[in-house]
């Protein structure tokens, strides 16, 4: 049986992510063909523009705002934290452990020229973290279709 994956649409916005951290998603993501469970199951991204914002929306299932930890360093938006296991049941009477725990970090590197980084803010709310980044200037508007002939 031969699986085929489909692109996936913007998968890499304005090539936020390295080379390294999309291969290793990809090694993850593969896994999921086969039922195995071992692809993270918080920190996935989506990142977009609206309202003069870049957006960044992190699936954080089951956090709490003290759990987490974002800050700007070297033109990166980082976000990191520590996802934990509850004690109150002992090891020997689990069945399955499909959840992931520990540590995690997501590194984005950000458009400086184009944002306000003083006025960053983030919101926590039903497992989903969205920090909002002011821009100075759409980043979309500026784009611009550039003609290429083919001869």
């Amino acid at each position: 049986m031969m699986i085929r994956r489909l692109p996936m649409v913007r998968r890499t916005p304005f090539l936020m992510e390295t080379g390294i951290s999309q291969l290793v998603d990809d090694f993850f993501r593969d896994f999921g063909d086969v039922g195995l469970d071992i692809a993270p199951s918080f920190g996935r991204t989506d990142i977009y523009e609206k309202d003069k914002q870049l957006v960044f929306e992190t699936e954080l299932p089951g956090m709490r705002k003290d759990e987490v930890e974002i800050r700007v360093e070297d033109g990166k938006l980082l976000v990191s934290g520590e996802m934990r296991r509850d004690e109150k049941v002992d090891e020997e009477n689990y069945f399955r452990v499909g959840r992931s725990y520990g540590r995690f970090q997501r590194v984005y590197p950000l458009p400086m020229d184009h944002i306000e980084p003083a006025r960053i803010g983030a919101k926590l709310e039903d497992g989903i973290l969205r920090v909002m980044v002011p821009l100075k200037t759409s980043i979309k508007e500026k784009e611009k279709a550039i003609e290429v002939k083919v001869e």
